[in-house]
């Protein structure tokens, strides 16, 4: 079994995602369990105190397809954020939720359209409001 890597989340990304759980029925996704255990193992530090390379919400990621060249961007959104037109991913989707905490360079599995998973690694965080000193969102 692999170990987990480390991740560190912001105070109030850790309060507004309790609050979001706390306001959701038990069964009103599938990755509840995951993202709650993510929460659970999480290094809460004051937003102020967190790494410009962690993956907070609101981040906009860029990741390269291990295997490949391929690169993509997202932005991890909550679930009211969530455009279809636009390159973003909610904390409620499995992806989603294992992004939340990780580094610049921590690497994940991807599920891929049509089964099996690609191996991904986090190049840059873009964006990360937390640098950008927004912490309103």
């Amino acid at each position: 079994m692999s170990t987990k890597p480390k991740i560190i989340m912001s105070s109030l990304d850790a309060e507004r995602l309790d609050a979001l759980l706390d306001s959701l029925p038990e069964n009103a996704f599938p990755g509840r369990d995951a993202l709650e255990a993510e929460l659970d193992r999480a290094e809460v530090v004051e937003p102020t105190e967190v790494p410009e390379t962690v993956v907070t919400m609101n981040s906009t990621v860029k990741f390269k397809v291990t295997s490949s060249d391929e690169e993509f961007c997202l932005t991890l959104v909550y679930p009211r954020d969530v455009d279809p037109e636009a390159d973003n991913i909610s904390i409620l989707a499995p992806v989603g939720s294992a992004l939340l905490g990780l580094s610049q360079g921590d690497e994940i599995e991807w599920p891929k359209p049509g089964g099996g998973v690609l191996r991904v690694r986090i190049e840059d965080v873009i964006f990360q409001p937390e640098r950008a000193g927004e912490y309103h969102r």
